[in-house]
């Protein structure tokens, strides 16, 4: 039997009738573009955050753009940021004609290590970017005090930490705006592109919806400010709305998982995920640490086992970012560590029995490198 690191036809086996039902309702609703799915989707996600607003958008790289766009960064700015994230937390930035600026992250929790934020502020710096990686938050506080004293802006990367609390506020309930993708492998996914931004500013929020629909406040209005078109389409709006009444269920399935490949596990040489005290972790992907991770993946894969990276190669060594001038060993954690992490399957559908075969594959080959 194959096992992926990620599956959501288990999910949708359990779920098929509902997540057709959206499709219907909104077929039969008799309005296919920002309709009464994506309002009622987006009066719902910002309740859930315990914010005023939510504008839903077709990704979550956009999510991450047009929140930059609406707190006026741009050409001649710096973003600060980290460099173990996927692509597209970087490509945003870059997409608005801003410069990210790296700092190192923990070597604990793999999240930005925000004692170095301060070091890397500079005249141009124009908002701060933490993103809650895999699962859990970066420490808020320092970066809020560093706000007010710079006058800088907050852009919450959510898109791997739907639900996720720190000290009990939810992660994307901090900062001036937050960012959400709701790919189908997210704690809160869709069945195709989706994302949101959320915000408590009023006249953040009516810039979101100006550039998320050519900047046009209604239709056939006059432009206002060039844009392109980034609707959340209403079909995934109805799933997402479905979806987010089950999503604190999705989460204890999360917890569920990770806490038998502690039980399963505690006992290797392999390093397990470890929470941040004052942190609720949602476990997005359950990743750990080995230095012989190559093999290990190789080998579990010769079981029909596939495992996953993230992230084998940090933003500032890609190719598309050498300009930013980041020479090897500039990020010695965030490099260190990608030589070393790699994710185990997580999704809380995964079966007991499944995840049991994992787990006994995988101490067979730590006990035999």
């Amino acid at each position: 039997m194959t096992v992926r690191v990620w599956d959501y036809l288990p999910e949708y086996e359990t779920e098929r009738q509902d997540i057709l039902d959206a499709v219907e309702t909104v077929f039969d609703s008799g309005q296919l573009v920002l309709g009464a799915s994506v309002r009622g989707f987006e009066e719902e996600f910002a309740a859930y955050h315990g914010v005023g607003h939510c504008v839903g958008v077709d990704n979550g790289t956009n999510a991450i753009k047009l929140g930059l766009q609406a707190l006026g960064v741009g050409p001649g700015d710096e973003v600060i940021t980290v460099s173990n994230t996927a692509a597209p937390t970087v490509v945003a930035i870059d997409s608005v004609g801003a410069t990210p600026v790296f700092v190192d992250i923990r070597e604990d929790d793999f999240l930005m290590d925000t004692s170095q934020v301060a070091a890397a502020i500079t005249e141009r710096t124009r908002c701060l970017l933490p993103v809650h990686l895999y699962g859990q938050c970066v420490d808020m506080a320092p970066l809020k005090e560093l706000a007010t004293r710079h006058g800088l802006s907050i852009l919450e990367d959510c898109a791997q930490a739907h639900g996720a609390r720190q000290r009990g506020i939810i992660a994307g309930s901090s900062g001036d705006v937050a960012a959400f993708s709701f790919y189908p492998t997210k704690v809160l996914g869709a069945y195709g592109d989706g994302g949101a931004t959320i915000t408590s500013d009023e006249s953040v929020a009516e810039q979101l919806r100006l550039l998320r629909y050519y900047g046009m406040k209604d239709r056939y209005y006059t432009v206002q400010t060039p844009a392109h078109n980034s609707r959340l389409d209403e079909v995934q709006a109805e799933i997402l709305r479905r979806k987010l009444k089950r999503l604190d269920a999705y989460i204890a399935g999360r917890r569920a998982v990770a806490q038998r490949y502690v039980d399963g596990l505690a006992d290797t040489d392999l390093v397990l995920p470890a929470t941040t005290v004052g942190n609720d972790h949602v476990y997005y992907v359950y990743v750990v640490r080995h230095p012989r991770r190559d093999e290990i993946i190789e080998r579990l894969k010769a079981h029909d086992i596939h495992l996953n990276i993230s992230y084998p190669w940090p933003v500032h060594t890609m190719t598309g970012f050498a300009h930013l001038g980041y020479a090897q060993g500039a990020l010695p954690v965030t490099e260190a560590l990608a030589t070393e992490i790699f994710s185990l399957p997580m999704y809380p559908a995964l079966a007991p029995a499944t995840q049991d075969r994992v787990i006994d594959v995988l101490r067979d080959v730590l006990a035999t490198l």
